[in-house]
């Protein structure tokens, strides 16, 4: 595959922490996103403009958003936010975030349970948000979870991802970012699904999102990769979960999602030790062992 270049989307800072226990500071959550930074990640989610109550982990995001803007903003970092409703898209547009991501679900069960509304009405409140962005210039990407299963619903048809894709790019969004929110998705399945999308969408438009509940995430990326696709989300140590799907475990580490791209010779820009550095930095803030498998290696050997 030569030189291809691929872009890690680092989601720790918000899609990873939203569900730890142990609420960090904002100058905490600040050193993760600069030792991030430092390891050469180009996009990094920086935090998610809901309601503290919601989630409380995320009850800062204007003070940090304003500090990463303040200090990192001269670097040639995306920082996306994600904003569930136009009061949100608001708050951010007036702090100077430049990229958002909105998000919904191919299950009506999950998006009742995550946001309160059926899929229909997200596209409501999404429609408002991206008009005012077009205009803002600010940059949209969509999210979509239970794409290949649904802790409510079971599996999830590739219909109903053609129709919340094809929905999305309606809205103007620059990608969508296809989740496998429970990890339940097998290489046939991602490679059906993304057989049929690539007949509408290019697959330059398109991203993966893979959790590792089962182990396969992994495999599905190499999947991904040969049906063309070359942005991943992924979460410093492994981070993540999702606080409405009970037993989902973490996104797939960044580190494991490095060591495959340079087993193959693919570049993602990513100094692999400091890397380490700020997912050690994060897990010792939290208090928890990494999932990452080659980042369990290299703090046992100290070899890459």
């Amino acid at each position: 595959m030569g030189t291809t270049k691929i872009k890690i989307v680092e989601v720790g800072p918000r899609d990873g922490l939203q569900n730890e226990k142990t609420i960090l500071s904002t100058e905490e959550k600040f050193q993760f996103i600069s030792l991030l930074c430092e390891a050469g990640i180009s996009t990094i989610e920086v935090t998610s403009f809901v309601k503290p109550p919601a989630i409380p982990q995320m009850g800062d995001a204007v003070e940090l958003f304003n500090m990463v803007n303040e200090k990192l903003g001269h670097l040639p970092v995306n920082f996306p936010c994600l904003v569930p409703n136009l009061q949100g898209y608001e708050k951010a547009k007036s702090l100077g975030v430049k990229e958002i991501a909105l998000f919904t679900a191919t299950s009506n069960t999950f998006t009742q349970k995550n946001v309160n509304a059926t899929i229909d009405e997200t596209f409501e409140r999404m429609k408002e948000v991206a008009l005012e962005a077009q205009k803002d210039k600010v940059r949209i990407r969509g999210y979509i979870s239970t794409a290949y299963g649904c802790p409510y619903e079971g599996r999830m048809s590739i219909g109903a991802l053609m129709d919340v894709t094809r929905r999305f790019m309606e809205l103007g969004v620059y990608e969508v970012s296809i989740g496998d929110t429970i990890g339940v998705a097998v290489p046939g399945q991602v490679r059906e699904y993304l057989k049929e999308l690539k007949k509408e969408f290019s697959s330059s438009k398109l991203a993966m999102h893979f959790h590792d509940t089962r182990g396969m995430a992994l495999t599905n990326i190499l999947v991904s990769l040969e049906e063309g696709i070359t942005t991943f989300d992924s979460s410093a140590g492994g981070l993540g979960g999702c606080p409405y799907a009970k037993g989902a475990t973490g996104n797939v580490a960044t580190e494991d999602v490095w060591y495959l791209m340079q087993s193959m010779g693919l570049e993602t820009g990513i100094s692999f030790e400091k890397l380490a550095a700020a997912s050690q930095y994060i897990l010792g803030r939290v208090n928890r062992n990494t999932e990452s498998k080659f980042l369990k290696a290299y703090l046992n050997t100290g070899k890459v």
